[in-house]
C-alpha cells in the first residue's frame, strides 16, 4: 500500500536533513519508539511498540537512508519483526522543496505486512498506516520547528 503527503515545516532544508540524521529526533518522532541508537551513515536499530487492531507487537527494526542528496531527497527503508512471527517493512521517499513559509516536504510512504498482520484485514492495516505516517510528520515537524536545544527533557533516550 503506499501512503502520499506533504507538510510544510517552518526550516531550511539543511535544517530538516540534520534533523532527519538526528536519532533523537527520530525517536522521539516515531510513535511508539522506544529505543533508536546508530548514525544514518551505518543505519539505525529501533524498538518500536505498536498496536495494531488487536494484536499488540514490540518490533525490533532496523532502518537505513538510500539513495541520499544532502537538503534534497533521500529514501528511509524501514524492516521489523515482532512477536509471533508478525513482521513488516515499507520504505519513505522525502523530497524537500522551498516554500514561502520554509520547506514543503513532499512524503511517499510504502507499506508492507507479513502474513499474520495481513489478517487482520486491508482497512485496518491501511488506517494503521495513514495514521502512522500522519504522526511521524507532525510530530516531526513538532520537534523541528522547536529547535535542537527544544524538547531534549521530553524525548526517549536514543
Amino acid at each position: 500500500m503506499e501512503i502520499t503527503g506533504s507538510i510544510v515545516i517552518q526550516a531550511t532544508p539543511a535544517q530538516i536533513w540534520t534533523a532527519l540524521n538526528d536519532p533523537g529526533v527520530l525517536c522521539a518522532s516515531i510513535p511508539g519508539c522506544s529505543s533508536l541508537t546508530g548514525t544514518s551513515v551505518s543505519g539505525f536499530d529501533a524498538v518500536v511498540d505498536q498496536k495494531i487492531g488487536p494484536l499488540h507487537a514490540r518490533f525490533h527494526g532496523r532502518l537505513s537512508l538510500q539513495d541520499a542528496v544532502p537538503d534534497r531527497s533521500w529514501t528511509i527503508l524501514g524492516e521489523g519483526v515482532g512477536g509471533h512471527a508478525k513482521a513488516a517493512k515499507g520504505a519513505a521517499h522525502v523530497r524537500l522543496e522551498p516554500d514561502p513559509e520554509g520547506t514543503r516536504l513532499d512524503y511517499s510512504v510504502r507499506a508492507d505486512v507479513g502474513e499474520r498482520l495481513a489478517k487482520l484485514g486491508g482497512w485496518i492495516i491501511r488506517a494503521f498506516a495513514r495514521g502512522l505516517a500522519d504522526s511521524f510528520f507532525r510530530r516531526f515537524k513538532a520537534a523541528v520547528e522547536a529547535g535542537p536545544d527544544a524538547g531534549g527533557a521530553d524525548r526517549p533516550t536514543a
